[in-house]
């Protein structure tokens, strides 16, 4: 009976994995494909399309992605865990309640709504520009759409919610016997934060960090919609090159490039997180 239960459960993962392989092995074949000029077919093997990713648009594309990546996992840690502390530790429940709608909600609008939302807020006569308008404080509008800083701000949004639920888990899962052992030994509540309960929610900032700077990585519609353009990741050039110019081999090497960046970023930061393992497990 158990052994049912095991096939039934184990099945659909192993067609997932099955497509997934399939459609890595396709991407690849295609990065290394001939590009034909007003043809959505592909020529034979070459190894020019990965020859040419010195180039300045991808070398921008990677570097700006990368950064992108790091900073909105910063950012993102930064205002989560104090949402997340609250979140657990708060003892009325009409706050915890709104601050669980205010971090969870946006869960439920999708990407893409939260998006536009954001483009309402930072355009040239959006909620920013409008109200520093009306206080004075400027005469022209800022630029915040089709800017790093732009397409940064909604990438944390996005980030958020996924954030402090995972903090959330992991503070909720901290024995308070050992914050009141720090207590009574004339521990304040700073140092008792510093020196136990954020050590011992290193779980959660471990897969916090991990999940958004992979999500950041991977993320289209916010840059592409924020961005305009002007802000190049590895995701809209690759959209760009297979949608725009339907050079597809090149946006498989591209997505290629992408992908390898992305594990060897993951894997340096796999040895920048012993130590912070190191430091949760004491």
């Amino acid at each position: 009976m158990r052994s049912d239960l095991r096939a039934w459960l184990v099945s659909p993962a192993a067609f997932i994995a099955l497509g997934i392989t399939v459609s890595l092995l396709a991407v690849l074949q295609f990065s290394f494909r001939t590009f034909i000029p007003g043809s959505l077919d592909v020529g034979g093997l070459t190894l020019a399309n990965f020859t040419g990713m010195g180039k300045s648009i991808y070398f921008d594309a990677f570097s700006n992605t990368l950064l992108l990546s790091i900073e909105t996992t910063v950012f993102s840690l930064l205002v989560a865990y104090p949402l997340a502390y609250a979140l657990v530790r708060v003892q009325s429940r009409a706050l915890k309640s709104f601050i669980l709608v205010v971090s969870i909600t946006p869960l439920f609008l999708g990407e893409i709504v939260r998006t536009y939302s954001w483009i309402a807020v930072l355009g040239s006569n959006g909620f920013i520009n409008g109200t520093l308008r009306a206080l004075g404080l400027i005469d022209g509008p800022l630029t915040l759409m089709f800017t790093h800083v732009g397409v940064l701000v909604a990438l944390v949004h996005v980030t958020i919610p996924v954030v402090v639920l995972m903090l959330a888990t992991a503070i909720s899962h901290i024995n308070r016997d050992f914050e009141k052992a720090a207590q009574s030994l004339g521990a304040g509540p700073i140092k008792v934060f510093v020196t136990v309960t954020l050590p011992l929610s290193m779980p959660g900032i471990l897969a916090s960090i991990t999940t958004s700077f992979a999500w950041t990585f991977s993320a289209f519609a916010t840059p592409q919609m924020i961005g305009g353009g002007r802000v190049p990741t590895v995701s809209t050039l690759v959209y760009q090159l297979g949608f725009s110019s339907m050079n597809f081999p090149l946006a498989a090497s591209l997505s290629v490039m992408g992908l390898l960046l992305t594990a060897s970023a993951l894997y340096a930061l796999g040895f920048f997180t012993k130590r912070l393992k190191a430091i949760g497990g004491h």
